[in-house]
């Protein structure tokens, strides 16, 4: 296989297409044409709501400090956030951000800029959309919705049509993206860093299925080394999201890797072992203290770990959460990843067909987001329940109807929540709580 960059690539890089940014006073006969007065009436309602929304938002700001400093044990409060809590804070960030998107959107509306409009309609849509599902999360379903909803409509109509010249510049990338895909193919270059700066080119595609695949394969490895060393003969679920066979924490780690020792594929093996060790150690000792901390999960633990007779001073560093051995297998896996896995996975990549590879791609990412969302709430809503703190809101309501604590048990059988060992509660104060008798 050719390590040398292909020529043709690096002239496809200043094809110019029409309507372009290069020079900001260029417009197309499209964008001179003005923009219908519906539309500019809808720009200047959403120019005042940004305008009202932002003050508001202050004064509300304003006003929780006061409280805060008036009354002080309150904060105690906020030490241990609920679910609801924490969607509630993250949809009137939400809320603030959309406001002033509101505003550069309404300007560009009325000042007739359909180039900034359309991109600010597609930043409103994701905004929109992600507030439409915070309430639902936090009000459940229901005539709150039908506004929003008309919004998305509105803004989705407004993207399409606004500038139809940017449409056009789109399409066109998309059809030169694919002309490079084809060339790349014919030359066995395909996912290949075209540069030669590195060995895979980090874009979102290899990326992606660069963490799919390792995290299914990081599930089967633990899986395997569960029933044969640590407990030979039994089978347990070592999955690491709510759906599918999957271990994120490989998968990561693998991405880490990739990006990191990208350019390092042809270096000396000892600078490969020695990045690779710090790497996976620390990231190890990472997700080790998150998992603590968040959930009061403790799901490996090298404290006590000796060399030779003597304390592990790494183990000993890191509180438990990394070891020498485990840094010294991390940079075996790194050397044996760049030098012999990352070139064979990425022909298996490169066999989902170039036509396809796009949208494939762009749906089970959306899949794979929303199961990692899902995740995520679906623990801390058991870490809420294991500490005797009720559902306060349908999507909480949600997860303890559907995951409640002996499917999550059942699904994560290699995690125990222990909210005394997390820091997200005083344990002092759970003990005591547990220790006073019921009245």
């Amino acid at each position: 296989m050719s390590e040398q960059p292909i020529g043709k690539h690096a002239a496809l890089k200043d094809y110019d297409l029409p309507g372009n940014d290069l020079d900001p006073n260029i417009t197309t006969p499209e964008q001179r044409k003005k923009i219908p007065l519906v539309a500019k009436v809808y720009g200047l309602l959403c120019l005042i709501d940004g305008i009202v929304t932002l003050p508001m938002a202050a004064i509300f700001i304003g006003m929780l400090v006061w409280a805060l400093n008036s009354r002080p044990d309150l904060i105690t409060v906020g030490s241990d956030p609920t679910l609801t809590t924490i969607l509630s804070v993250m949809s009137f960030i939400v809320a603030v951000v959309t406001a002033g998107a509101l505003i550069f959107f309404g300007v560009s509306i009325l000042r007739n800029h359909r180039r900034n409009a359309a991109r600010w309609s597609h930043a409103l849509l994701a905004l929109n959309l992600v507030q439409f599902l915070f309430d639902i999360m936090l009000q459940g379903i229901g005539e709150h919705l039908i506004a929003p909803f008309i919004q998305l409509v509105i803004l989705l109509a407004l993207s399409v049509t606004v500038d139809p010249s940017l449409r056009q510049e789109r399409r066109l990338q998309r059809q030169l993206r694919d002309l490079v895909d084809r060339e790349a193919a014919e030359a066995g270059m395909l996912g290949r860093d075209l540069e030669g700066r590195g060995y895979i080119q980090l874009n979102f595609f290899n990326i992606f299925w660069v963490f799919v695949v390792c995290s299914v394969l990081g599930l089967i490895i633990e899986v395997i080394w569960h029933m044969v060393v640590v407990d030979p003969g039994v089978y347990q679920d070592r999955a690491g999201m709510l759906f599918g066979p999957f271990s994120p924490i490989y998968g990561i780690g693998a991405v880490l890797m990739t990006v990191a020792l990208n350019r390092f594929y042809r270096s000396n093996p000892v600078l490969i072992f020695v990045v690779s060790a710090v790497i996976g150690g620390l990231f190890e000792a990472f997700v080790s203290w998150f998992m603590q901390a968040a959930f009061g999960a403790v799901a490996w633990d090298y404290t006590g770990t000796t060399l030779f007779g003597f304390p592990d001073p790494v183990a000993a560093l890191f509180g438990g959460r990394t070891s020498t051995p485990f840094m010294c297998m991390w940079g075996v896996l790194g050397f044996v990843w760049i030098k012999l896995c990352l070139p064979h996975l990425l022909k298996v990549i490169n066999m989902i067909p170039w036509k396809m590879r796009y949208s494939l791609t762009t749906i089970c990412a959306v899949l794979m987001m929303v199961n990692a969302v899902m995740t995520l709430q679906s623990l801390d809503c058991w870490f809420e329940r294991v500490s005797g703190i009720s559902p306060s809101s349908p999507v909480e309501e949600f997860y303890a109807k559907n995951f409640d604590n002996s499917y999550m048990e059942h699904r994560f059988q290699s995690m125990t929540i222990t909210p005394e060992d997390s820091g997200r509660v005083d344990a002092s104060k759970m003990a005591e709580a547990v220790a006073q008798p019921s009245v």
